[in-house]
């Protein structure tokens, strides 16, 4: 039988228990996912917009900005590389299946400066996102170690 002692008392009741989350962690990871798979459809379609003549690759700005937080967001659910870069894949899948092999066979990705700011930008910020918790699950594993 373990004896409890009062410190034990004491440090039960300084730590409180985590609430049970109102959605589970795999349908908020697959909820990621479906966000990046849009994302990346409305990135690729927002890219080549003209505003007054002048070309404002809105697609990219929108990907360089919402995907990190995609990612993030996967890598509290499970900080591993493969689980929280898991909407960058589906960005990445999306943009080029939907860029080279359009709807009707068009080729919705264009040789130009803004599909390259599209993947270019939305890859980098995408894994600098990955980065980010890999570098977090390190701190928190060196101060669970020691």
């Amino acid at each position: 039988m373990v004896e409890r002692t009062a410190e034990d008392a004491e440090e039960r009741m300084l730590v409180p228990e985590a609430p049970e989350p109102l959605v589970p962690g795999a349908a908020l990871l697959v909820l990621l996912v479906v966000n990046g798979l849009l994302l990346g459809a409305f990135g690729l379609v927002f890219t080549p917009l003209y505003t007054s003549g002048i070309p404002l690759p809105m697609g990219a700005v929108l990907s360089i900005l919402v995907l990190p937080w995609l990612v993030r967001r996967a890598g509290e659910i499970d900080g591993r590389p493969a689980v929280a870069g898991a909407p960058l894949t589906a960005w990445v899948v999306a943009v080029v299946v939907l860029g080279l092999f359009g709807p009707g066979g068009d080729a919705m990705l264009a040789a130009n400066w803004q599909s390259l700011l599209l993947l270019a930008g939305g890859i980098g910020a995408g894994l600098w996102a990955v980065r980010a918790v890999l570098e977090e699950r390190y701190r928190e594993r060196a101060d669970a170690g020691g």
